[in-house]
């Protein structure tokens, strides 16, 4: 099996971890993100209303996108990550530094391969982030899509193609500034103990790739949350004035944000957000760790 293929497969299990852990943190991150302002008066208020108003598979609502899709991105990251990681390996090689193969890479280098990884990903996440944000927010009363399918068919029906890429800007923004901090700060800690204790990556003991990928994901969260807010609220804007649209443009979102509710609007939701990284991103790390091992043996 191709290291190219190894990489995929084991992002994918990461990926489909990453949803089925962090699925009912993410919504009521949405909902916080996106509701007018005095709407929730915090997680447990927002939380509490979808269940008595929905009832409990309302966390997992517009699942499937994501369970396909972030698939899918985490193995497009992981792919162009790892990817990243040989060349500079290779580079290291050709001039003597980075240990045995090239392979301890300098910070630098891991920032721009986790920058790499983000762009990459940000092409398929984008629109995948899009119609689980639709979905996630719609009425359940009266919904406008019967589920992702129906609503990827309505939206570029009427909008083309720049209708399933709203808000991609700000998501490649938050992807490239984020999965920089994000595999930087994991390959570090996977780094230290490696040499800290004289071993190989695949001697780490897994609970420890928890811990490390719950501190990347505190990391990411610390530099895009802002971004992602504002992601949010361009992908659940109308698509012209006469659908409601507020924003002619990402910078008008931060402008109107910033004038009618304040700088508090770009942290609302961050609660959620932070219970949920630890589970999700160590899960994310965990499944793509422990599917490496088993590849590397086949």
């Amino acid at each position: 099996m191709s290291k190219t293929v190894k990489d995929l497969t084991a992002g994918t299990v990461g990926g489909i971890a990453q949803v089925l852990v962090g699925q009912p943190f993410d919504i009521v991150k949405v909902r916080m993100q996106t509701a007018p302002k005095g709407t929730y008066n915090g997680m447990v208020h927002c939380a509490g209303g979808i269940l008595k108003n929905e009832g409990p598979l309302a966390f997992y609502k517009g699942t499937l996108t994501p369970l396909l899709g972030i698939g899918v991105c985490v193995s497009i990251q992981f792919g162009a990550l790892e990817y990243a990681k040989r060349i500079f390996a290779s580079q290291n090689l050709a001039l003597g530094r980075g240990g045995e193969g090239g392979k301890i890479l300098a910070g630098d280098q891991l920032f721009a391969a986790g920058v790499f990884a983000g762009l990459s990903n940000g092409v398929v996440s984008g629109p995948v982030e899009h119609i689980r944000i639709r979905l996630q927010t719609q009425s359940n009363t009266n919904p406008l899509y019967k589920g992702p399918w129906d609503a990827i068919k309505k939206i570029y029906g009427q909008r083309g193609i720049a209708g399933i890429y709203k808000g991609q800007a700000v998501t490649l923004l938050r992807e490239a500034s984020g999965y920089g901090v994000y595999f930087l700060t994991y390959e570090k800690l996977v780094q230290r103990e490696m040499a800290k204790k004289n071993i190989r990556r695949d001697q780490i003991p897994l609970i420890n790739a928890v811990g490390y990928g719950a501190a990347a994901g505190y990391a990411l969260w610390a530099i895009i949350y802002p971004i992602d807010m504002i992601k949010s609220r361009m992908q659940t804007d109308g698509f012209s004035p006469a659908t409601g649209q507020k924003y002619k443009s990402t910078l008008d979102c931060v402008r109107t944000v910033w004038r009618t509710e304040g700088p508090g609007a770009f942290t609302r939701g961050i609660i959620p957000t932070l219970i949920r990284s630890p589970f999700a991103n160590g899960a994310t790390f965990v499944g793509f760790e422990m599917a490496m091992r088993v590849l590397d043996k086949l």
